[in-house]
């Protein structure tokens, strides 16, 4: 019979923001009972910083919370301005997409799919306190008294834990401009006995469309191909409106530094550690005073406002030190601000606290995505708030959590770095980070995780008759091009020669001319009209597939190797104070982060490999003496 009781939910998500409606949907896909609080529904997934979806790692992830039922990929797609492919002339695992999108309609197209999601409700409150009951999670209190029960929480919270903004001298407490910040609540966690730390955020000032000269900048066109994040959007060409380059002068540079004691970042009003990989104009001059210039890219917000993004000029300096920055930029020295850069402290959990199902390890049921977990960027909450709704749907029906490898996903690489080595600065996801790279490419992310996403119900009808044309075209594909053979000839010979290979003397497969170092489909698909029929995406995994196999064979056996490790448990009472020969640092570094086998031992920070061979000692004894 269904529940009646208005307040009372299976799992209750604090924040709508990326990694809110993605933890909220998710869970909701499982059947559950979700109310999703937040405190604006006009804020939901919104948009606070860039309005720009993807790039270099966080494409990945873009695909991947598509390929496990998320809603971003499709969102992006419907709502994008410009799209462009990154690392175009590189290796596909390193290539990804990127996507301006509409500030003002991708939280309305996100707020819709919200609204519609069965079994999941919008409640328009403050959060105050977690409550339990006997240590396990029990709901959440409202600011107002009303009491919400659930047996998972989902937080959600972003930059609103003690938020503090600022702008020059000025500080006052808020998560976001104009908006309050949660003080209750991180009163409530630090109450639970979890511990905080401090990160800091800032934004660049947005300026008028009509006060910038374009003749001075250079564009900066989307890709001319059609491209789409989510593989059940299909083909399709969005307005592509251009974004601008520009750079910094060395005018520039010499007004921030006679003034830069002005900037909260040298007054101390913001001392916390912000992102390194977006630093503001004022950090860049202090860091790099070589330099005498960065780019500055000058992006559209929406279709309906005369705002532009400045992204390269973030800084929290007064207001009037802003327009005299600005306006020593080609392109921007007439620029009328609309609004001004401003820098956001706020409070996060260090996620050495949770487990790889991004569950609280001392408080059962409690769940945390997103900024609160020392993340920065929409992707990287996105993908840990949909990971966080799985699980904590799982928890109230008594099911096993999920956990992803770092050899599935770019997810798995990035809440494992999480929970195993913790952050010194808000963590963004890198092609760097991840060990498997050519495995977690962006075109195969359905391959990896749609099948898992079909197995626990993520993935609705839509998604799974997609998927399975999908791979049916790319294995039709693959045995077209093995069976599909071209004649000697001299044109032909021409054109091998023209890509810097040598002349054939007999038939050649498709596949086998593929396989040759400047060889594309694109130009197999000039000489024969046999591959004409199949979609580009299905092109671009056959092509990485042929023409890549050896290189990922020998990435699927470090795969294996990796797996055997990653395959040996670590009992979790285990008392690590008690084993001879392993450091004083690598015994407070493994009680703390309690690793679930010895793989996630090896990359806890401070462990070194002389720890960890002592540790497997360890365990194959435990092991010989239980007859393992």
């Amino acid at each position: 019979m269904p529940n009646s009781d208005p307040n009372d939910f299976d799992v209750i998500v604090i924040g709508a923001g990326h990694a809110g409606c993605e933890a909220a949907l998710a869970a909701a896909r499982l059947g559950r009972r979700v109310a999703l609080v937040t405190l604006s529904a006009e804020h939901i997934a919104h948009l606070p910083c860039n309005p720009s979806i993807g790039g270099i790692g966080k494409g990945q992830l873009v695909r991947e919370i598509d390929a496990l039922g998320g809603a971003m990929g499709c969102v992006a797609d419907q709502t994008a301005l410009q799209i462009k492919k990154l690392n175009h002339s590189k290796g596909p695992a390193v290539q990804a997409l990127r996507a301006q999108v509409d500030k003002i309609y991708y939280p309305r197209a996100m707020r819709a799919i919200i609204e519609a999601a069965p079994g999941l409700e919008l409640i328009i409150g403050e959060a105050a306190e977690v409550t339990t009951r006997q240590g396990v999670v029990s709901g959440v209190i409202l600011n107002g008294s009303r009491r919400l029960t659930a047996a998972a929480v989902v937080l959600t919270a972003g930059t609103f834990l003690r938020g503090s903004l600022t702008i020059g001298p000025k500080t006052w407490p808020g998560g976001r401009m104009g908006e309050i910040a949660a003080a209750p609540l991180a009163a409530s966690l630090q109450a639970l006995g979890l511990e905080t730390g401090r990160f800091q955020t800032a934004t660049p000032p947005r300026v008028r469309r009509d006060s910038v000269d374009f003749t001075a900048v250079r564009a900066e066109p989307g890709s001319a191909e059609p491209l789409h994040f989510s593989f059940i959007s299909g083909p399709s060409q969005p307005l592509q409106l251009p974004c601008h380059l520009t750079h910094t002068t060395p005018e520039t540079h010499d007004v921030i530094r006679r003034n830069i004691m002005a900037s909260p970042i040298k007054s101390g009003a913001v001392g916390a550690h912000g992102p390194r990989n977006c630093p503001s104009i004022d950090r860049k001059v202090i860091n790099f005073p070589e330099k005498e210039s960065h780019p500055v890219f000058i992006e559209p917000e929406s279709l309906e406002s005369a705002e532009l993004y400045l992204q390269g000029l973030t800084t929290a300096m007064p207001e009037p030190l802003q327009e005299a920055i600005i306006r020593t930029v080609p392109g921007l020295e007439k620029a009328i601000i609309t609004r001004p850069g401003y820098a956001v402290s706020y409070d996060y959990l260090p996620p050495c606290q949770l487990g790889p199902d991004l569950q609280a390890k001392t408080v059962p049921g409690l769940f945390a995505a997103g900024q609160v977990n020392g993340t920065t960027g929409y992707e990287e909450a996105a993908a840990q708030g949909l990971l966080a709704g799985l699980n904590a749907a799982r928890w109230t029906a008594g099911e096993p959590p999920i956990t992803i490898g770092r050899d599935q996903a770019y997810i798995g690489v990035m809440v494992d770095d999480l929970v195993t080595q913790g952050v010194a600065e808000p963590y963004r996801v890198y092609t760097s980070r991840a060990e498997f790279r050519l495995l977690l490419r962006s075109d195969n992310a359905d391959q990896r995780l749609t099948p898992l996403a079909i197995e626990l119900g993520l993935a609705d009808a839509t998604r799974r008759q997609r998927f399975a044309s999908r791979q049916a075209a790319i294995k039709v594909l693959e045995q077209t091009l093995a069976a599909t053979k071209l004649r000697p000839s001299a044109s032909l010979n021409a054109r091998l020669a023209e890509h810097g290979g040598g002349p054939i003397t007999q038939g050649a497969s498709l596949a086998e001319l593929l396989r040759r170092p400047g060889i594309s489909l694109a130009d197999l698909s000039g000489w024969t009209p046999v591959l004409d029929a199949f979609e580009d995406d299905v092109k671009v995994t056959a092509t990485v597939d042929i023409k890549y196999a050896g290189y990922v064979k020998r990435e699927v056996a470090r795969v294996a190797r990796h797996q055997r490790q990653e395959g040996k448990p670590i009992p979790a009472d285990l008392d690590y104070h008690q084993l001879r020969g392993i450091s004083f640092e690598a015994r407070e570094r493994l009680t703390l982060v309690r690793p679930l086998s010895l793989g996630q031992a090896s990359r806890v920070s401070g462990v070194s490999p002389a720890d960890v061979s002592i540790l497997m000692v360890h365990l194959e004894r435990i092991d010989a003496k239980h007859g393992a």
